[in-house]
């Protein structure tokens, strides 16, 4: 259990040390104010691999990891109701990594649990923490039209999701956190290619605000494409997620008339997985922190499940 010494050091465990679990285990063993007291994984192979790797301490199993007043899990999907709600009702604060769990009613339950063990809950939607969302977030009001593309080649990585709850659900969070509210409206299509999920999906996304979402996910591309374009009605923003870049321009009006004229807008590189970190611990500490809350999280699995049933409605074959 948390101290109430919010200067004292915080202990932080990692459960489960797969792709994104490795590299958890890398910053928090190395966060100032964090006394890290190790990872689990129910492979033991690579447990020690990564206990190893990073020289941390390799433990024994979920009950010590409830040790910790921080906790991250970065364990399959279907687990995370289990685990997340296992540390939570052990006074745990949790970071659940995307999706928040694999349905909306055990999303809801992780949440009345934390409330009710008045404990923070975040979810690892480590993209809303990437410096050039944030810097584009901050400057575009009133944003009417929102594009984005998430393409990737295919790997063996999260086969045991869709491309919706693999890729897409990133834009989905961004999407409703520029929107503010819930979508009126959702059609999309999509086709499973090299797995027996949809690989492939293409949403539009409407809401009472008026903004229109136009998303594109792909895991079977040629190229790695993390694109983000937010139309106002005067300004105009592209992020380029990898490169950690903001192109915009703005309408400029004047008694000679109007003309297209750059923007600049200044981004600090950080590693988005950091700056999440970062935040989580502050939040844990009772700081004002950007999170993305549990409800936040289940809002954005509750619309990628409803993009996953638009594209089922249309797969229905003729009658």
């Amino acid at each position: 259990m948390m101290s109430d010494d919010s200067a004292a050091n915080l202990t932080a465990a990692v459960v489960g040390t797969g792709h994104l679990g490795r590299h958890h285990v890398r910053i928090l063993a190395g966060m100032a104010g964090i006394d890290f007291l190790g990872a689990f994984d129910a492979d033991a192979a690579r447990l020690r691999e990564i206990a190893a790797e990073h020289r941390v301490t390799a433990l024994a199993d979920l009950n010590a990891a409830a040790g910790a007043d921080i906790v991250v899990v970065a364990t399959p999907t279907v687990t995370h109701r289990e685990v997340a709600g296992r540390l939570l009702s052990r006074g745990c604060h949790v970071l659940v990594e995307k999706p928040i769990a694999a349905s909306v009613t055990e999303a809801r339950e992780l949440v009345e649990l934390a409330r009710r063990e008045n404990r923070v809950l975040a979810v690892g939607h480590v993209e809303y923490h990437n410096p050039a969302v944030q810097a584009a977030l901050g400057l575009a009001g009133g944003v009417r039209y929102l594009e984005a593309q998430r393409l990737s080649p295919f790997t063996a990585r999260s086969v045991d999701v869709d491309v919706l709850l693999d890729l897409m659900i990133h834009d989905i969070q961004i999407t409703l956190a520029v929107a503010a509210e819930e979508p009126s409206e959702i059609r999309a299509v999509g086709v499973p290619v090299l797995t027996d999920k949809v690989d492939l999906c293409h949403a539009w996304i409407e809401f009472p605000c008026g903004l229109v979402a136009n998303l594109t996910a792909s895991r079977v591309s040629a190229e790695r494409v993390r694109k983000l374009r937010l139309f106002a009605r005067d300004s105009y923003f592209s992020v380029d997620y990898a490169e950690q870049s903001v192109s915009a321009a703005q309408l400029l009006r004047s008694e000679t008339g109007t003309q297209i004229a750059p923007r600049p807008v200044e981004v600090s590189p950080r590693e988005p997985l950091a700056a999440e970190l970062v935040a989580f611990v502050a939040r844990c500490r009772g700081e004002a922190a950007p999170i993305v809350d549990g409800e936040t999280g289940t809002s954005a699995l509750a619309a990628a499940i409803r993009i996953r049933e638009q594209v089922e409605h249309r797969q229905l074959p003729p009658r």
